[in-house]
């Protein structure tokens, strides 16, 4: 684990825990969960959960904490998410041990529980359809009604609940509520489902079962069974802890858990809503759960984002009880930092400009020793090669400059990083006006970068050596949405009107100075002058690395909206 992954920034609900440990409650045992559906890809809000429970644990002694799958839902449930769960979080750096479970496992045991509910009053079969229950809910104002079958006998109940279970009933026909109460303020506990009819197969059951357990019971009892005794959830569960608590107080468990809720993370220019996600893969808006425009983790992990940056981001964002929305701008700060003090420095022209050296001889081309990074030697160094013609950026030559373009100009020297000092002399063009290459002489004594005569110039260039450089394609990603706040329904056309038609630009002629062509996948590097960049994890070949553009070296989204 990182040390700036800071788990010891106070918080709320670690100084709630760390007075728990103090006065012995729970044997001063802290034990959690993170309890994802297995129904999609996780993205960088489950991230702050993973990083809190897992955190949390890592923070005390003897602390642990579960991964627990809620697949109570089989009609959206998929192996390859459990699958793509387990890796996020080992990718983010922690570890569940022999502490792996699904709520699955205790499917026998809640539906004897749920029997128990029965006999002791405190649940009924109710063959009101959805539409008459929504009726007979009330509304935050106005008190429910009761079921005009709430008062069936125990008998009935039971002999009715374990016909749901041999499939006797079709879906929608009946469902198994809790008794409660229809007047209660908290629209939750106007007796909730605690099992419906789904006739579908689970993916780890099969078919032994046709009736499933609703989360809101299912929770609570994974969580006691498991001896959990923080259950750290966000806070539109806020309203559901009174449920949380009475579920387990009709029930013969030995742990009574204790609910605490946080604020969920909002980043702008960012939609995490798990439909409106599938949605864009189902749509062909991106290429997957994967595309490295995505906020899901496998997606910030294809684009380059470290697991470093993502748990400091986490940290310094903190747990709070208030709803923000945070600036997407301090993720890519963070990715930016961590990757700014290890990622290897190396050149790449991705719009070139063509320049011919003329008095460097024909036939000379020379390995240049160039450090790995500028202030950590302990990098070292590699070779780059210089010949008579090289590439530059097109934007980095402007033939009728401005007062403050330092660049490369008629009649104007720069300094080729690590390399020589040039000026240019002559425009080629086509008969369109094109530019097509610029001759330029360089001064031999000015090996390096530095000048023996003293002479100062503003402009350094990164280049590349046109008979050295291998040819690839880079891809520039940037944000997803192009408006800060998308999920916010104010477009006529709704969310989806928001894309950012820039959000990826395909460079198929960018030129890499030739040690990158070794490159493996998810390997990470600045380009000098231009961003950080990995390469692409799906599309690359050996000795054909594609490269994606995690961020650039500054932001220019705080620009455009200043």
């Amino acid at each position: 684990m990182s040390d700036n992954s800071n788990h010891e920034s106070s918080n709320f609900i670690r100084n709630i825990i760390k007075d728990d440990v103090k006065n012995k409650k729970n044997k001063s045992l802290v034990h959690t969960r993170f309890p994802p559906e297995p129904n999609g890809y996780l993205h960088i809000g489950h991230a702050k959960s993973i990083c809190l429970n897992f955190g949390i644990a890592d923070d005390f002694k003897g602390g642990l904490c579960n991964l627990r799958f809620d697949d109570t839902n089989p009609a959206k449930e998929d192996p390859e998410y459990t699958d793509s769960i387990q890796q996020d979080v080992k990718w983010l750096g922690f570890d569940w041990s022999d502490r792996l479970f699904y709520a699955s496992d205790y499917f026998e045991q809640l539906f004897e529980f749920a029997k128990q509910m029965i006999t002791n009053g405190k649940a009924y079969v109710d063959h009101l359809n959805a539409d008459e229950i929504r009726d007979h809910r009330g509304t935050l104002t106005e008190p429910g009604k009761d079921s005009p079958y709430r008062d069936r006998s125990i008998e009935e109940n039971l002999s009715l609940f374990e016909r749901m279970r041999a499939g006797d009933f079709e879906e929608g026909e009946c469902i198994l509520r809790a008794k409660i109460d229809m007047s209660s303020p908290n629209i939750n506990m106007r007796d909730p489902a605690i099992y419906r009819i789904k006739k579908a197969a689970h993916h780890r059951t099969g078919n032994n079962w046709c009736i499933y357990p609703m989360y809101d019971y299912t929770h609570c009892i994974s969580d006691a069974l498991e001896g959990i005794t923080h259950s750290l959830c966000t806070l539109e569960f806020e309203d559901h802890r009174p449920l949380y608590d009475w579920f387990l107080d009709q029930l013969p468990v030995t742990c009574h858990p204790q609910q605490i809720e946080f604020a969920r993370l909002n980043l702008n220019y960012t939609i995490t809503s798990k439909r409106k996600l599938n949605e864009l893969v189902v749509d062909g808006s991106v290429s997957g759960w994967d595309d490295p425009r995505m906020p899901t983790i496998v997606g910030m992990r294809r684009r380059g984002y470290t697991p470093e940056s993502i748990r400091d981001f986490c940290s310094r964002i903190g747990i709070t009880k208030n709803d923000t929305t945070i600036d997407v701008g301090v993720l890519e700060n963070c990715v930016r930092e961590d990757l700014g003090g290890r990622a290897p420095r190396v050149m790449g022209v991705l719009n070139p400009l063509k320049i011919v050296i003329d008095n460097y001889p024909e036939d000379k081309s020379e390995q240049l020793d160039i450090p790995n990074h500028p202030n950590d030697p302990t990098m070292g160094e590699r070779k780059v090669p210089f010949s008579k013609i090289i590439y530059i950026e097109k934007d980095d030559f402007m033939e009728e400059p401005s007062k403050k373009f330092f660049r490369l100009a008629p009649g104007k020297e720069v300094r080729l990083r690590y390399a020589y000092y040039i000026i240019c002399n002559k425009v080629v063009k086509d008969d369109s006006d094109n530019i097509l290459e610029l001759h330029c002489s360089y001064d031999p004594d000015s090996k390096g970068g530095d000048s023996p005569d003293g002479r100062k110039v503003k402009g350094t260039l990164h280049w590349v050596s046109a008979e050295h450089a291998f040819k690839t394609e880079v891809r520039l990603y940037d944000r997803l949405f192009d408006d800060p706040k998308p999920d916010s329904n104010k477009h006529e056309n709704g969310w989806k009107d928001f894309l950012n038609s820039d959000s990826i630009k395909v460079v198929k002629n960018a030129f890499l100075e030739p040690s990158l062509k070794s490159a493996n996948k998810e390997d990470f590097f600045q380009f000098e002058r231009i961003g950080y960049f990995c390469v692409d994890s799906k599309d690359s070949d050996v000795g054909k690395p594609i490269f994606n553009r995690t961020v650039s070296l500054r932001d220019s989204w705080a620009k455009k909206q200043k």
